[in-house]
């Protein structure tokens, strides 16, 4: 978006309190700072940034370059209520000659602390924008209110999540002032984990200690609870003593009850025991390395539940200070932690995991959105606010162009001759697909996936796609707990006991589904298909094998060792044909495309398939289309052998009604068409009077794998509210 020519240069004032807001603020200050011919920028420090005790962390905002235009020393000291109170009340009485002489056409505030309350209540008394970041959010404590304080008295908000911003939109927020942007701290996050980091886990906790082998622990007072959060941090340092691994701990912020918090420490000889080394700031950049490759972090700070999840580091979340925070899977929530043992249960559990990496907090891309945001705002306009009230405005999310960013998928499917990948829209509409041939190695085949990935979801973002994850269907038996391939079909070669989770994850920074494609195709059918809103059906697919999947009270079953719905081996002759799985007799075994490929070879051999108006050219090979065409011509032979494999799919079918009593049953698949009367037939001929009315039908999915593997990430998400 650009400029217009007769506007001025943006003044704008970001005011930073502490070294947690500092982190998220930076990137846009630099953004800012890059646009000098858009932007004129004023750095305002004030809070614990200018207190000893906590660092001195204003030295790191001169030494990112900024000239910090005014500091204000407004921490009224005491660590308890009454100085949180009186610190609030100083800082009003210092900002106004500040914001006075700055004179800026915008202040930017953070988050949720009685600092940030103090600068905003200051601007919109004196008539100044103010655009709130991370407004919305849930936390669980005082933060909550202050933060939704601050909501009301500013007049743009950029948010991180979709809750958030339906959150704003509830409180009466005027929808067109609000930026879905992501956490701006993901933009810098997303790339750092490969940067060099063992120099910086040197320095902070000795040459003696490896990657993912010690902890980060980083716990705050709860303003509303003062007493049980001491007692909290004391169990915590308890239980890390008796845990025995190295552990970096971080001095609490300034809030009621950090004092006693670093009695707390002292009096258990912390800062001298030699599996602890306490420290009062580390600096973002290096503390983002530590988090990154600690073994576990531990406590009750947001950068715990938000940018740890970047990584997929193991985080252990005590007590309700982030109770109402979203979370990835990597966050284990010890809500009442009021034993040691809880906590060190919690701690044996987390250490050393790893996560898929979560981006529930950001893309990576929020300072470019916020930068167009900021060039959008017309100060021409009314300052005066307008509160949009109920009836709520629709769920729509828009970039600061005011086009709809479609939330998507990624969906992988991984069939024996090919391997495809799509971006796939809320709706089940195909964005995009992409086609190549499934290589035969392994190595080959998880560098193609990755390759063709990557590619999509950076075409995803020039299609004005947000993928919010990753499905992969894939033949097999599929642990998806873990995102394991435990053992693969013949026909995909080199795939068992494959991790395709970590490697998808890692690569992308985003979560990563994976399930067998029998699986995946009654997914899509529940969600897309005929099976839409019914509690139980069954789908079977007829393609090269015989395979399916079963919803159940709207669940999809997997069973206990992963293996239900392996349809295809339900036996229907015991002197039957041999079967790929090492029985004979199984309904695959006569009506899979492989099954019927071996009969029209036969045939062919025989010079029994070819009728009058059919040819096979030399370089083809005879397969089950060939079969079928020679039925629809008159070829008796060819006949009977599709009457026998629609007779074994009905028996398997009728089966099914007796010990599942779907609702529906669905056939998908190439072959379905052709077998449905038959099936029908069976069906009438020898189930139950009671199962005779379940209707079976043909599914009208085109594509059911890739919808079934993108309703995996479509389902998942929306119902985590990513």
């Amino acid at each position: 978006m650009e400029k217009k020519e007769n506007n001025r240069k943006l003044r704008v004032c970001v005011a930073t309190c502490n070294r947690a807001d500092y982190s998220k603020l930076a990137p846009i200050m630099f953004g800012i700072k890059m646009e000098p011919e858009f932007f004129e920028l004023d750095v305002v420090v004030l809070g614990s940034h200018l207190i000893d005790d906590y660092g001195n962390t204003y030295r790191m905002i001169e030494q990112d370059d900024f000239d910090i235009n005014t500091r204000l020393h407004t921490i009224v000291r005491g660590e308890d209520e009454a100085a949180m109170v009186e610190s609030v009340g100083l800082a009003l009485v210092k900002l106004p000659d500040v914001l006075n002489r700055l004179k800026p056409d915008i202040m930017i505030v953070h988050g949720d602390r009685f600092d940030a309350l103090a600068l905003a209540t200051s601007a919109a008394l004196m008539n100044i924008r103010i655009l709130h970041i991370e407004g919305g959010e849930v936390s669980g404590t005082i933060d909550d209110s202050i933060r939704h304080a601050i909501t009301k008295l500013a007049h743009y908000h950029v948010c991180c999540t979709r809750s958030a911003e339906q959150h704003l939109i509830s409180m009466c927020e005027d929808h067109d002032r609000i930026l879905l942007a992501g956490c701006p701290s993901y933009d810098k996050l997303l790339s750092a984990k490969n940067k060099d980091y063992m120099s910086i886990i040197r320095m902070w906790l000795g040459d003696d200690v490896k990657p993912k082998d010690y902890i980060v622990a980083l716990q705050h007072p709860v303003t509303t609870d003062i007493k049980h959060s001491i007692k909290m941090f004391e169990l915590t340092l308890d239980a890390l003593t008796s845990f025995n691994k190295r552990t970096l701990v971080l001095f609490p912020n300034i809030d009621a009850g950090s004092k006693e918090m670093v009695r707390v420490m002292r009096k258990k000889g912390i800062e001298h025991h030699p599996n602890f080394r306490a420290v009062k700031h580390v600096p973002f950049d290096q503390f983002i390395q530590l988090v990154a490759h600690a073994g576990c972090m531990i406590g009750n700070s947001s950068c715990g539940v938000r940018e740890v999840g970047a990584f997929g580091t193991p985080v252990i979340n005590l007590g309700t200070r982030q109770i109402g925070r979203e979370t990835g899977e990597n966050v284990l929530h010890v809500r009442d932690a009021d034993t040691q043992d809880k906590i060190l249960q919690a701690l044996h559990l987390q250490f050393g995991k790893q996560y898929p990496c979560s981006k529930i907090y950001g893309d990576g891309n929020a300072v470019p959105r916020i930068l167009k945001f900021l060039k959008s705002i017309d100060l021409q306009e009314p300052l005066q606010k307008k509160f949009c009230f109920p009836p709520v405005k629709d769920n729509i999310s828009q970039d600061i162009d005011h086009i709809l960013e479609t939330l998507s998928a990624l969906a992988v499917d991984l069939g024996g001759t090919n391997l495809r990948v799509a971006i796939v829209s809320m709706k089940g509409e195909i964005v995009k697909k992409y086609t190549q041939f499934n290589p035969k190695t392994y190595e080959e085949r998880i560098n193609l996936i990755l390759q063709m990935c990557v590619e999509a979801a950076a075409e995803a973002v020039k299609l004005n796609c947000r993928i919010l994850g990753v499905g992969i269907s894939t033949g097999g038996r599929v642990n998806p707990r873990e995102g394991i391939v435990l053992h693969s079909t013949k026909l995909i070669q080199e795939w068992n006991s494959v991790d395709l989770r970590s490697p998808l994850s890692d690569t992308l920074h985003l979560p990563v589904w994976v399930d067998n494609d029998g699986n995946c195709a009654a997914l899509a059918e529940r969600k897309f298909g005929q099976g839409k809103g019914l509690e139980n059906f069954v789908t079977l697919i007829t393609g090269t094998g015989i395979g399916g999947g079963i919803i159940h009270q709207h669940e999809l079953i997997h069973g206990s060792s992963f293996c239900a719905a392996e349809l295809g081996h339900i036996v229907v002759s015991l002197d039957g044909p041999d079967c790929s799985c090492g029985s004979h007799g199984c309904i695959e075994a006569y009506a899979s495309g492989m099954a019927l490929q071996r009969e029209a070879k036969k045939l062919h051999d025989e010079d029994q398939l070819l009728v009058e108006g059919m040819s096979v050219p030399k370089d083809e090979a005879v397969g089950a289309l060939h079969l079928i065409q020679a039925a629809k011509l008159g070829n008796a032979k060819a006949q009977s052998i599709l009457r026998t494999a629609g007779t074994a799919l009905g028996l398997g079918v009728v089966n099914i009604l007796h010990t599942m009593n779907p609702s529906l049953v669905i056939l998908s698949g190439v072959l379905a068409s052709h077998y449905i009367h038959t099936v029908k037939d069976i069906i009438r001929q020898q189930a139950l009077s009671s199962v005779q009315d379940v209707d079976v039908v043909v599914s009208d999915l085109v594509e059911p794998a890739l919808l079934g593997a993108a309703s995996m990430v479509l389902d998942y998400t929306t119902r985590r509210i990513y």
